[in-house]
Formats: C-alpha cells, sequence, structure tokens
C-alpha cells in the first residue's frame, strides 16, 4: 500500500486552515518538495504494527440478553483464563470497558465507537492473567466515561445494586455494581473525576484511585493524560490490596508512570490503626450540596477510627476549593486535545500508542451529534478555552495545580491520612427520559467536589462504605501520601473488621 498523496487543491486548503497565502505555483512546489517525506510515509505503513503479545486463549464473546443483565452492568460477555496459578488464582474480574480486551469488542460507552475490537491486551490485564484470574467480561461504562451518574451510556443506565431506578455512580458505573453484586470477585475501574470511588461509594464497593503514575495506562482509552488514572474496585480491602499488587509497578510503555515498584499492601492489613493520625478536611465537609446525614456517617466513621486507637483531629486545607476550579480548563482543554482531537491518543508521548483505536475513535467527526450531552459540554468548554484564550488556562491551572498539592502534602506532613466523605450525597434516581438539559447534566456532576481534586493532584484516594442512608451506601474517603497506598489500607481494613457498614 501507499500513502495518498494531496492534490494542489489540498495544500492550499490545508496553508489556508494554518493562516498562509500560497498561489497555485507554490503550491505545486511544496507538493512536489513533500515526495519524499511521503516515501517514508509509505515505509513505516508496510511494516507490522509492534503492538504486544497477546497470550492468552479467548472467545470474542456475546451481548448478553436483558433477562441475563437486568441491571445493565454487563457491556460484553467472554471468558479468558489465566495462568493456573498466582496471586488472582480462582478470581473472577470485570473490566470496564474502556480496557482493552484483545478480540473482544470495546465501544466506551459511546455509540460513536460500537464495532472497535482491541489488537493488544492492555499491561494490566496480562498482569492479571498471568496471575492466575479469570476475566469474565467488559462492564458498561459512561459515555466516553463522562459522567459521575449512570445514565449516560449508550448500552443503556446501570442501576444501584441497593435500590433499581438509581444511579450506580459511574464513570466506572457497571464495575462497582458487578462486585456490588457478587457477580465477579474484582473489577477494574479508571479515574479521572471520581470514576473509581463515585461508583464504589453509590454501591457500596471498595475503590482505589492509585497515586498517579503507580498503575499502567497502557492500553486504557485516555482522556487526558495528567489527570488518568487506573483502579482496582472490590467487596473487601484485602481483595483491594492484593489487587493492586499485581497491578502496580512501570511496564516500560506509559509516560504517566515514574520508577515507583509495587509493594506489599496486604502485608500491612493487620497493623491496626493505634497512634495513627488522621484528619478530617473540614472544607470535605462543607460542600454545598453537602447532605448532613451523609457527612454525619463519616463522622461517625471518624470517631470509630479513634476508638481503635487512630488520633483524630480536624485540619483546615483551604486549597481544597480550588481543586473543582482546576479541573475544568486541565479536564475539558485537555480531553479536546487529547480525546477528541487527538483521536484517543494524542501526540508527544513515547509509550504504547493504539492505531486501531486512533482509526476507530476518529468516525466521531462523522457522528457528532450523538455524542453524550455531558462530553458536548465539556467539549464547548475546552474548545472555546483553547480557540479564544490559546490554551493559557489550562496551562495556568496547571501551574497553579503545584498549590493545591502543596496544600494537602502540608496537611499530611501532620497527619499520616486525610479523611473526608467521598461524595456529599447518596444515589439519586435516574433521570427519566424527558428530563431537561440542565438535570440530565446535573445529575451527572453533582456529586465530584471531593473526588476530582485529587485527579488534579495524583495523591491516592480510597473509598471505603462506611453506612447507610436512606438503605443507600454512603463512602468515606480516605486520602494519603503520594505512593503511600499501604496506609490507605492499614487504616481500612482496620474499620472493616471493627465495623458492618450495612449495619453501621
Amino acid at each position: 500500500m501507499t500513502v495518498t498523496r494531496p492534490s494542489i487543491e489540498t495544500i492550499e486548503k490545508i496553508a489556508a486552515g494554518l493562516g498562509m497565502s500560497l498561489t497555485k505555483d507554490q503550491a505545486s512546489s511544496y507538493l512536489e518538495l513533500m515526495q519524499p517525506s511521503f516515501d517514508a510515509y509509505d515505509i513505516i505503513d508496510g511494516l507490522p504494527d509492534l503492538v504486544p503479545e497477546t497470550r492468552y486463549a479467548r472467545t470474542p464473546g456475546h451481548r448478553p440478553s436483558a433477562e441475563e443483565n437486568a441491571g445493565n452492568a454487563w457491556y460484553y460477555r467472554t471468558r479468558v483464563e489465566g495462568a493456573p496459578t498466582g496471586k488472582l488464582a480462582g478470581r473472577t474480574v470485570a473490566l470496564k470497558d474502556n480496557v482493552s480486551l484483545a478480540g473482544v469488542p470495546m465501544m466506551n460507552g459511546s455509540s460513536t465507537l460500537e464495532g472497535y475490537i482491541p489488537a493488544f491486551d492492555a499491561t494490566i490485564v496480562t498482569r492479571m492473567l498471568d496471575a492466575g484470574a479469570t476475566i469474565l467480561g467488559k462492564a458498561t461504562c459512561e459515555h466516553f466515561c463522562l459522567s459521575g451518574g449512570s445514565h449516560t451510556s449508550d448500552p443503556g443506565p446501570v442501576h444501584n445494586p441497593h435500590r433499581q431506578g438509581y444511579s450506580a455512580g459511574g464513570s466506572s458505573s457497571g464495575s462497582a455494581a458487578l462486585v456490588a453484586l457478587g457477580e465477579v470477585d474484582l473489577a477494574i475501574g479508571a479515574d479521572q473525576g471520581g470514576s473509581i470511588r463515585i461508583p464504589s461509594a453509590f454501591c457500596g464497593t471498595y475503590g482505589m484511585k492509585p497515586t498517579h503514575g503507580l498503575v499502567p495506562y497502557t492500553g486504557v482509552m485516555p482522556i487526558e493524560a495528567t489527570i488518568d488514572h487506573v483502579g482496582p474496585i472490590t467487596a473487601n480491602v484485602r481483595d483491594n490490596a492484593v489487587l493492586l499488587e499485581v497491578l502496580a509497578g512501570p511496564d516500560g510503555l506509559d509516560p504517566r508512570q515514574s520508577v515507583h515498584p509495587s509493594q506489599d499492601y496486604s502485608a500491612r492489613l493487620d497493623r491496626g490503626v493505634a497512634g495513627l493520625r488522621i484528619g478530617l478536611v473540614t472544607e470535605g465537609f462543607g460542600l454545598g450540596n453537602m447532605d448532613a446525614r451523609v457527612a454525619a456517617t463519616v463522622r461517625e466513621a471518624a470517631a470509630r477510627f479513634e476508638s481503635l486507637g487512630a488520633r483524630v483531629a480536624e485540619v483546615s486545607v483551604p486549597e481544597h476549593a480550588l481543586g473543582g476550579a482546576l479541573w475544568q480548563p486541565i479536564g475539558c482543554e485537555g480531553l479536546v486535545a487529547q480525546m477528541m482531537h487527538g483521536n484517543g491518543m494524542g501526540f508527544s508521548w513515547k509509550g504504547q500508542y493504539d492505531v486501531g483505536l486512533i482509526d476507530a475513535h476518529s468516525a466521531w467527526r462523522q457522528r457528532a451529534d450523538d455524542l453524550s450531552a455531558t462530553l458536548k459540554i465539556c467539549m464547548f468548554v475546552g474548545q472555546y478555552g483553547i480557540d479564544h484564550y490559546r490554551g493559557r488556562y489550562y496551562a495556568k491551572a496547571q501551574n497553579i495545580a503545584r498549590r493545591l498539592k502543596a496544600g494537602y502534602d502540608a496537611a499530611l506532613g501532620s497527619f499520616d491520612l486525610l479523611l473526608m466523605p467521598t461524595l456529599p450525597i447518596v444515589a439519586q434516581p435516574l433521570p427519566n427520559a424527558t428530563v431537561s438539559l440542565a438535570d440530565y447534566i446535573g445529575r451527572a456532576f453533582e456529586m465530584i467536589g471531593n473526588t476530582a481534586p485529587f485527579n488534579i493532584t495524583g495523591h491516592p484516594a480510597l473509598s471505603v462504605p462506611c453506612g447507610l442512608v436512606d438503605g443507600l451506601p454512603v463512602g468515606a474517603m480516605l486520602v494519603g501520601k503520594s505512593f503511600d497506598e499501604g496506609t490507605l489500607y492499614q487504616a481500612a481494613a482496620a474499620y472493616e473488621a471493627a465495623v458492618d457498614w450495612r449495619a453501621a
């Protein structure tokens, strides 16, 4: 094959789009001089792509019927059996449907990507299979992961396992629901504004957003590289810690990562909390839409930590209020540049690119009207910031993000962990078909006030179920120093051993 050569008219159009004027003679001259570059493209086109080896047999699987998928938490069912032994031997896993599983369809919640079949397994998939896990399929996720509610996925809304017709949270909606339902032992979620912790809080599971870069994002569809996180959702603390042991550590293919290796997190689970210093972040309890019953439930959890020997005290982190504001230019401008204009992969980083995803996702331009309202509003904000302000607010927000991180780090200099409600509310009713645009979008983003800041700073954050309000789960969020996931698990395990959250 050869790369299609442009016409003179195409060169003129490209130049005009770049603000340049060319005569036909100039365009013709440039076109002639460009031919060696296109010859190089021909060489690249003729070479096989370099992708990770797929080592475990699987079938394409099937789209489950309504009868076998009552809560709509499954997108696709298959079965991929891993190694016969390992830390995850005998354990079953669901993958959020933005995680590549070779040969099995992936649509990332959007009809515009439907029909795409990945060519290779995500690094974390290979690691789980090497550790003996059995993957049972892909969990429904929200439309390109742009919702904290579970009502935006094109496969349909995901229902809360505790109450039909209520949100399971997003965007890893199906992942948390399947764990809560007991249909799988473990699940993978991804988190750019709270998408592991939000559904975990709504569904009553343990959801860990690890330190940014601890777990390789290779083979997971990005939104924006500086806020992309992937991690475990489980029914108990030990499973979460063991799964993170398998997932964590550099793979050499993801520039988000540093040199920090995986640790023996499960070795910390029996240490208790005696002497641990836990700071209750005042601002985390003061969100404008904070349900007083949720706040009281989390404060009861704090009192239980204190009864177990932890030293608990209030701490003010005034910068916490900056988190949501910083997320807007970073998240919106960043996703427009990387996920949309960059066809999912973007440019200017070394690592494993998914060429097939680039080809498939680029088709969104022909079906842009089919994108969700939640993605559209983020694109409108981001494109306006890029067009009218040249990306300066993205850049300035990334600079100011260091101030936000420093605020938490200062508090973590006096405390081992920070504690606040994961979310200000419990699960809300799923919007119906006639809901207004304002309510549809509002229901997607109303809960992210405490979760989004830690996507900006990258601190590890774990949602721990701590009680019920009106029969619906409440999550308490533990936040730790960077790469100190072990202390989060230590505290969560002590609380889990002491409290039946369903009766709390």
